[in-house]
C-alpha cells in the first residue's frame, strides 16, 4: 500500500532535520575569507602574534585595573583609619568647645599627607566648625569620602564597697565600671587619589613599556620564525616555477628539518626523475622523429615515384592512342576510302550494263557498300580526334579546347570559353594533360550536373609560372562532403598530382560546381 504524499514529505522533512543535526558544524567559507589572499610568512606572523597581542592586551588591562584597585583600597583603609582616629581624640575639643589645637592637628595631617584632600569636623546642629582642605585640587568625582562619629564617653565608678564604706583605689573587681556613649558630632576625611593613581600610573608606565618590549621581541622572534619557514618555502617555490618553465636539472639543498625539509627533498627528487622522463621522452621523440622522417621521405619518394609512374603511364597511353590513331587514319581510313571507291566502280559498271533485276540488285548494295562505307570513315575520324586531337597538333591548346567547347555547344548547354596568355610555350605534354582534363570535365558536366550554362577558362599566369583552369556549371551541384568522388574527379586528380599541380572542387547541392586547377610549367620541363 502507498503512503500518502503528505506523509511521505513529513517523513522526508524529519529525516533531513535528524541528518542535519547529526552533521558536525562547519565553518562557513567566508569565515577566514580575509586571509586567503595572505603570504604564508604573514599568516605565521598572524597566528604567533595573535595570542601574544591578546595576552599584552589582557596584561595590560589587568595591571591598570589592579593599580586603580589598589589605589581605592589603600585609600579606603586609610580615610577609615585617619576619621576613626581623629573622631576619638577630637572628643575634648568638641565638648569643650577649645578647637583651635584640633585645627592645628588636622592642619597639620592635611599638610603631611597629600592624598587628604580635606578633613571636615560637624557638629550636632549641622555646624561645621572646623573645615581644613589641601592646595591639590581633585576632580567633583574622584574624592572619597568617609565619616566617623565623635562620641562622649561617661564612665560610672563606684566609691563605695560592697559593705558601704567608700574607697577610691579601684572599682570593685565583681562589678565592672558602666560606660555610655553620646554622639556629640561628625569628623569627615575626604581623600585624593590624584597622587596616588601619578605614582601607580609610573609604575604602570614602567610595566607597560617591559611588556611593549616583551610584545616587540615576540613579533621579532615571530618575524624570525616565520622567515625561516617561508625562505625554504620561497626557494622550493622558486625551484618549481624553473621546472614549470622547462629546467627539470635544478639544485634545491635540504636547509631544514621536518615537513618543509621533506618538501625540498622531495622536489630535488621530482627534478631529478622529472629530468630523467624529459630526456627518455626526448630520446623517444627523437627516434619516433627519425622514423617519421624516414616514413615521410619514403613516401616523398614513393609519391615521386607514383607522380612519375603516371606520367609515364599516361606518356605511354598517349603514345598508344596516337599510334592507334595513325593506324586508324592510314590504314583502316585508307581501307575504307578504297572500299567506298570500289563500290563507286562497281555502280559505274552497273550502270553500263544490260539493265535487268540483278544489275539492279547490284547497284543498291554498291551504293549502300558506299554509304556504309562513308559512315565507318566518319566514325574513324571522330575515333581519331578522340585518340589524338589533329586541331591539338595544329592549334595548340587554346585552339583545341576552343574547338571541344565549339563541339559541345551543340548539346543544348550554353558555353563560354576565356582565355588570357600565350599559350605558345606549353609543352606539348602539358597541352595534352590540360586537354583531357578539360575533356573530362566537360564530359561529367554532360552526364550529370543537367546545367544549362558552363564555362571554361584558361589562364597562364607568368607571375607564378603556372597554367590556371577553371570548369563552372550551374547544374545541380553536390555536397563533397558527403557524395564520394567518381571516376572522373579521380582521373583528373590523379593527372594533376601527376603533373605537381593542385585541384580543387567546390560544389553545393543547387548551386553548381566549379573545378579549379593549377598546373605548374617548371615542373613539367623538368619532368
Amino acid at each position: 500500500m502507498k503512503r500518502p504524499a503528505a506523509l511521505r514529505d513529513a517523513s522526508l522533512r524529519a529525516a533531513k532535520l535528524r541528518s542535519a543535526k547529526l552533521r558536525p558544524a562547519r565553518l562557513r567559507p567566508g569565515a577566514l575569507q580575509f586571509w586567503r589572499g595572505w603570504s604564508i610568512g604573514l599568516r605565521m606572523a598572524f597566528i604567533t602574534m595573535l595570542p601574544v597581542t591578546l595576552l599584552f592586551t589582557s596584561f595590560v588591562w589587568y595591571s591598570w585595573y589592579a593599580h586603580r584597585a589598589q589605589v581605592n583600597e589603600e585609600l579606603a583603609e586609610r580615610g577609615r583609619i585617619l576619621a576613626r582616629a581623629l573622631a576619638e581624640t577630637s572628643e575634648y575639643n568638641v565638648i569643650s568647645g577649645n578647637l583651635s589645637d584640633l585645627r592645628l592637628t588636622i592642619n597639620g595631617l592635611v599638610q603631611s599627607d597629600s592624598s587628604v584632600y580635606r578633613i571636615e569636623v560637624v557638629d550636632m546642629n549641622g555646624l561645621t566648625p572646623i573645615s581644613v582642605s589641601s592646595d591639590h585640587p581633585i576632580e567633583a568625582d574622584e574624592g572619597l569620602t568617609f565619616d566617623a562619629q565623635i562620641r562622649k564617653q561617661v564612665v560610672w565608678i563606684n566609691l563605695f564597697s560592697d559593705n558601704g564604706t567608700p574607697h577610691v583605689s579601684a572599682s570593685s573587681d565583681t562589678r565592672p565600671p558602666t560606660l555610655t556613649t553620646e554622639v556629640v558630632g561628625l569628623v569627615r576625611v575626604t581623600m585624593s587619589p590624584t597622587n596616588m593613581l601619578a605614582k601607580q600610573l609610573h609604575r604602570f608606565r614602567v610595566e607597560l613599556a617591559m611588556a611593549a618590549l616583551a610584545l616587540a621581541a615576540s613579533g621579532a622572534l615571530a618575524y624570525i620564525l616565520a622567515r625561516s619557514l617561508t625562505v625554504p618555502l620561497r626557494e622550493a617555490i622558486s625551484v618549481l616555477r624553473r621546472i614549470r618553465g622547462g629546467n627539470y636539472r635544478v639544485q634545491l639543498p635540504v636547509t631544514t628539518g621536518g615537513e618543509v625539509g621533506e618538501l625540498q627533498a622531495s622536489i630535488g627528487e621530482m627534478s631529478v626523475a622529472l629530468d630523467q622522463s624529459k630526456q627518455d621522452l626526448e630520446n623517444k621523440v627523437a627516434e619516433r622523429t627519425r622514423d617519421l622522417l624516414a616514413s615521410r621521405n619514403e613516401a616523398l619518394r614513393a609519391d615521386a615515384d607514383k607522380r612519375k609512374l603516371i606520367q609515364k603511364v599516361n606518356s605511354i597511353i598517349e603514345d598508344e592512342r596516337k599510334s592507334i590513331a595513325v593506324e586508324i587514319h592510314d590504314e583502316l581510313n585508307a581501307s575504307l576510302i578504297a572500299v567506298r571507291l570500289e563500290s563507286q566502280t562497281i555502280q559505274q559498271l552497273a550502270a553500263k550494263a544490260t539493265p535487268g533485276e540483278e544489275i539492279d540488285q547490284i547497284r543498291a548494295k554498291a551504293q549502300a557498300i558506299t554509304k556504309l562505307a562513308l559512315d565507318l570513315y566518319a566514325n574513324g575520324r571522330r575515333l581519331v580526334r578522340r585518340l589524338r586531337p589533329e586541331v591539338l597538333d595544329m592549334l595548340g591548346l587554346h585552339g583545341a579546347v576552343e574547338e571541344m567547347v565549339s563541339h559541345y555547344r551543340s548539346s543544348g548547354v550554353h558555353f563560354e570559353f576565356e582565355s588570357q596568355g600565350d599559350f605558345s610555350k606549353i609543352g606539348n605534354e602539358l597541352a595534352i594533360s590540360a586537354y583531357r582534363i578539360v575533356q573530362e570535365a566537360l564530359s561529367n558536366i554532360m552526364k550529370h550536373s543537367q546545367a544549362g550554362f558552363a564555362r571554361v577558362s584558361l589562364a597562364l599566369s607568368d607571375e607564378d609560372g603556372a597554367l590556371h583552369i577553371e570548369v563552372q556549371d550551374d547544374g545541380e551541384g553536390f555536397d563533397p562532403a558527403v557524395a564520394s568522388e567518381g571516376i572522373g574527379i579521380i582521373g583528373m586528380r590523379e593527372r594533376v598530382f601527376a603533373l605537381g599541380g593542385s585541384i580543387h572542387v567546390q560544389s553545393r547541392p543547387g548551386e553548381g560546381t566549379l573545378v579549379a586547377i593549377t598546373l605548374p610549367l617548371s615542373d613539367v620541363a623538368t619532368a
